[in-house]
């Protein structure tokens, strides 16, 4: 049994090596840098090891984006927990979501530009993704009046990563970015 649980937890660190090492290299490269075989050596493992644990690039990062939608979920629920004031938190959210996306533009990517294998919007969706959805959910509520909340997230989680695509692609002016947002949450609280 010991045994047993020694690889288990080595093939978990493995796992995680591989996903940081993937993030890393993401980040400081893009997506098109992030090989298997620069994987393998940077984490110095054999490119079937890899493979043991991933089908290949697009399930690594598929890891990957899991990984950040839970972070972002936790900055969303960080930021809208903080106030009781409902027009504050979903100030707070917008924040967070745009901060988020600024600070990890390859980790981004990753989880929205990217085709990676998630399911989004269905039974099927992973627990993070459902988690961060919920935030938004959560936040916009009070402003949703008769109209689904779901719906109504739906349409300010599509405004804000508008907003961080087109200002990360240099289609909108990055020293606009705070008169957006509040012109945004504006409307959505009006």
């Amino acid at each position: 049994m010991p045994i047993r649980e020694r690889r288990e937890r080595e093939r978990t660190e493995r796992e995680r090596r591989i996903i940081t090492a993937a993030r890393e290299l993401a980040e400081a490269e893009g997506w098109d840098a992030v090989t298997t075989r620069r994987l393998a050596e940077r984490i110095e493992y054999s490119q079937p090891v890899l493979y043991s644990h991933f089908k290949g690039k697009d399930a690594i990062m598929a890891a990957v984006a899991l990984e950040g939608f839970a972070e972002l979920a936790a900055r969303m629920r960080a930021a809208r927990t903080v106030t009781p004031d409902p027009r504050a938190s979903l100030a707070a959210v917008a924040e967070a979501y745009t901060s988020f996306a600024a600070a990890r533009p390859m980790l981004y990517e990753a989880m929205f530009t990217n085709a990676v294998d998630l399911t989004f919007a269905s039974e099927d969706t992973p627990a993070p993704l459902q988690a961060g959805f919920a935030e938004l959910r959560e936040a916009v509520h009070p402003f949703a009046g008769t109209d689904d909340p779901a719906l109504t997230a739906e349409i300010f989680w599509a405004a804000l990563h508008g907003l961080v695509t087109l200002t990360r692609k240099h289609r909108l002016r990055p020293e606009s970015h705070p008169r957006r947002l509040a012109l945004l949450l504006h409307h959505f609280t009006a």
